[in-house]
């Protein structure tokens, strides 16, 4: 049943939106290209952005289409990116810890919901010491269907026992915001990975996520939503 405690929810992307691990993702397909003595086509990295692996391989990279192939290689081609983090590090997004920090004080629930690798997403928040913010993950092990199918959003709602209505999406890439839009959700975007042109589906977009902080401490959660989507 929905959680009628909860006003608001909200479902949180992971990469463009927690951390910017663009270069890390590029690198790593570069060197699963390199160790398969594959080629990647020209512009492929955005063309997938926000997209699952097995969308990826085939349809973008088009290495192969069968099914134990393009799960080997994607596999592979997490394994390299976590290398990077661990050897690497990474930072969180500007804005975005005193973000989660507000959303706590209020007690908003919040779940990842990504189609990013559950490992990848616990290996960052380990890392960075986020953990406690979030109270499930939809990742990509949980969905057969990437976006811009909602299925994601529906998922983590149904996890925290909330409504779809009362969840807030926060993307940062067109595929994401049309998803979170036929989940029947409000979608805000931040302005990381993409010019603001292409995130008009988004009901609001903002540059980085701790812009709607500052002026609304001490406002109800809700009305902080309701003047952000509104324009107000």
């Amino acid at each position: 049943m929905p959680n009628q405690e909860a006003e608001i929810a909200v479902l949180f992307d992971w990469d463009g939106v927690i951390v910017h691990s663009a270069p890390q993702h590029e690198a790593s397909w570069e060197l699963l290209a390199d160790e398969e003595g594959r080629k990647l086509p020209p512009g492929h990295f955005l063309q997938g952005f926000g997209m699952k692996n097995t969308r990826i391989i085939p349809e973008i990279l088009k290495w192969t289409d069968d099914k134990d192939e393009i799960m080997r290689l994607s596999n592979r081609k997490e394994e390299l990116y976590r290398g990077f983090i661990r050897n690497e590090g990474i930072d969180l997004l500007p804005g975005v810890l005193p973000f989660l920090d507000f959303l706590h004080r209020h007690k908003v629930p919040c779940c990842v919901a990504s189609s990013t690798d559950r490992k990848n997403i616990l290996c960052i928040m380990e890392q960075t010491g986020i953990t406690s913010y979030f109270e499930g993950i939809v990742s990509a092990e949980d969905v057969s269907k990437g976006k811009p199918d909602p299925e994601v959003f529906m998922k983590a709602a149904e996890l925290l026992s909330c409504a779809p209505n009362t969840c807030v999406v926060i993307e940062d890439a067109p595929v994401g915001i049309q998803a979170g839009k036929a989940a029947g959700m409000k979608v805000l975007a931040v302005q990381t990975s993409h010019e603001k042109e292409k995130l008009k589906q988004a009901d609001a977009v903002l540059q980085r996520l701790d812009e709607m902080i500052d002026e609304n401490l001490h406002k109800p959660i809700q009305k902080v939503f309701e003047n952000l989507f509104s324009g107000g």
